[in-house]
């Protein structure tokens, strides 16, 4: 029995201590994206909601809110179960408030569920010594769950508010690189697009770092293309490798924002939850040319651009890799 009572103690300070470790590391460090646990449930989760839904956006829309509640449900349990099994780690650790009825693993359960959610005084107290310290640090943890854990949601609905807002904004350019491009195009040169290179770039840079915090925005799949991130990230980097390839360099735009922007968007393909895509095996077709001489726009040779496209493999396959995690098509003209 002794041995039970302790192994019942150990396994619930193990269970919270990987509690909050995965916590804090998922909700406060900044650079660790998601802690191991919520990362494996995170990937775990996404996996089979793209297998039950498969390519159907509307349903996929509804991955991301069972990530995050996926996570917050387990936080919550395993933080429940520890301080339960911690409670019965030895008989006499809670006595009824009133009466002398036995101690069952229900009247357990409920004794470590209104500590952790701080539901105030309940049926049962704990005994004098080292049961009180207990109650007050399950308490604690109770407490500092519930404030982080809201916090940590309203900084995620807010990310994905401003995910949809860069796409829409992207999209509202060009649906394909192509259309972007021309968009862009003055008649004599891509100066016009020099004011929204400097606002993507600083857009992309905190989605991308939101995107370490918080990995969990990875799962939240828009519904449509014009609000889809991945698509329109796609679209912004195939327009610049366009511009910076394919067309004369005196028609450029400001040289260093359109450097800044190419940065942004590898950035944000170095820093994605490599548990949520890989690099496609494949590599897309090359852009419309034909389209964009016909619209107007001077190309350089097409050995030229044909060239520098054969560098641009392994960028490009990488961008066809998050597209295909998020069930997305190729965007094209």
């Amino acid at each position: 029995m002794i041995f039970l009572d302790t192994l019942y103690l150990v396994l619930g300070i193990l269970l919270i201590v990987l509690c909050i470790v995965d916590f804090t590391w998922t909700t406060l460090w900044i650079d660790g994206g998601a802690g191991p646990v919520t990362d494996r449930l995170s990937s775990f989760v996404w996996r089979a909601f793209r297998m039950i839904a498969g390519d159907h956006s509307k349903s996929l829309s509804l991955a991301g809110p069972l990530v995050l509640s996926a996570s917050l449900v387990m936080w919550i349990a395993t933080l429940w179960i520890g301080w339960t099994l911690v409670f019965a780690g030895f008989e006499g650790s809670i006595s009824p408030s009133h009466g002398n009825d036995p101690i069952s693993w229900f009247d357990r359960i409920y004794f470590a569920g209104y500590l952790i959610f701080t539901l105030g005084n309940g049926d049962f107290a704990p005994t004098e010594g080292v049961w009180q310290i207990f109650t007050v640090l399950a308490t604690g943890t109770g407490m500092l769950f519930i404030t982080f854990g809201v916090t940590y949601l309203i900084s995620i609905l807010s990310a994905v508010t401003v995910k949809r807002s860069f796409a829409a904004s992207i999209h509202g350019v060009g649906n394909s690189a192509e259309e972007l491009v021309e968009s862009a195009w003055n008649g004599r040169d891509f100066h016009d697009i020099d004011s929204l290179l400097n606002t993507y770039s600083e857009q992309l840079s905190t989605l991308t770092a939101q995107h370490i915090a918080y990995p969990v925005l990875h799962y939240y799949h828009a519904a449509n293309n014009q609000s889809a991130m991945p698509t329109a990230v796609v679209v912004l980097d195939e327009a610049l490798s366009i511009i910076k390839f394919g067309v004369p360099i005196d028609r450029h735009p400001n040289r260093l924002l359109l450097k800044e922007a190419r940065s942004s968007v590898q950035l944000y393909l170095e820093t994605l939850n490599k548990s949520f895509y890989k690099p496609s095996k494949n590599v897309p077709d090359l852009p419309d040319f034909t389209y964009l001489s016909k619209a107007g726009i001077p190309l350089v040779p097409d050995k030229e651009y044909s060239e520098a496209y054969e560098k641009l493999q392994e960028r490009r396959s990488k961008l066809l890799g998050v597209i295909e995690a998020d069930a997305r098509p190729w965007p094209k003209q």
